[in-house]
């Protein structure tokens, strides 16, 4: 697969995708003349995400915490 095909096809799939999310609001009621504007201003603030991280899946944190440390003088057994 050539690199212009495989650009086809993920253009493809967020086209589709874009459909159903347009869909999804028009059926509530929403005229897709305004879901498009809400569309086109929301991009600034992702292109500004994507500045400031620009691949937050290789943030080490992911939610997890370390371990407390055991350090603290109170945690050391026989010191108070």
């Amino acid at each position: 697969m050539t690199n212009h095909t495989h650009s086809r096809e993920w253009k493809d799939a967020l086209r589709l995708k874009l459909e159903e999310l347009v869909d999804t609001f028009v059926v509530e009621g929403v005229r897709q003349e305004d879901i498009f504007d809400a569309i086109r201003d929301q991009l600034p603030g992702l292109r500004d995400a994507l500045a400031r991280d620009p691949d937050p899946a290789e943030d080490s944190s992911g939610g997890i915490l370390d371990e407390p440390s055991n350090d603290w003088p109170s945690a050391i057994s026989g010191k108070d």
